[in-house]
């Protein structure tokens, strides 16, 4: 059973986190995503060192794998601060916030796919893909040995979609939780 917070500093400091959640989801779900709303926001630098990490990861695989483990490692962090929240430390509305930076970066990775045959997007190391060895651009490389090159703008929308969808839920369980302590005190 999630524990109540009864503490109006923690309140309120949830209520303006859950505010600033708010207003990012606007940002990022009506931005196109040829503008790479959320890999232009400083999130997207807490999530590099994850997506660079799940290739490390992921190398024992085979090298589809290894790209794709990029995006998977972003994925995956968030999936593992959300079982420590909820599971171990009892924190529901932790884990709802976990739940949103799981959404969110499925809109920080939709550019990257959407990039996939353009590939004009700038790369760590101030490479482009176009300029840079076959296999650097991860998406490039996972469409094109799949042989999906061609559907790279449909994945993209696929993953803002399901993003945004993850991002709302999120918002509306944080919503819940937070007004949850005052409904328990009243009864």
């Amino acid at each position: 059973m999630p524990v109540l917070v009864s503490n109006p500093f923690t309140l309120i400091g949830r209520g303006l986190l859950l505010l600033l959640l708010g207003y990012w989801s606007f940002v990022f779900i009506t931005a196109p995503i040829a503008a790479n709303a959320a890999g232009e926001s400083f999130l997207h630098l807490v999530n590099l060192p994850f997506h660079e990490f799940g290739h490390i990861l992921f190398r024992p695989f085979p090298a589809v794998i290894t790209s794709l483990g990029g995006s998977l490692g972003q994925l995956l962090m968030p999936v593992v601060c959300f079982c420590v929240l909820l599971f171990r430390t009892r924190d529901a509305f932790g884990a709802a916030v976990c739940v949103w930076w799981f959404g969110e970066n499925f809109l920080d990775i939709a550019p990257y796919i959407n990039d996939a045959r353009s590939m004009s997007l700038p790369l760590l190391g101030g490479n482009f893909g176009d300029t840079s060895p076959y296999g650097f651009h991860d998406w490039n490389f996972i469409l094109s040995e799949t042989g999906l090159l061609t559907d790279d703008h449909r994945f993209a929308a696929i993953a803002k979609g399901l993003g945004t969808v993850v991002m709302l839920g999120a918002l509306v369980w944080a919503l819940v939780l937070l007004f949850r302590p005052a409904a328990a005190k009243e009864s």
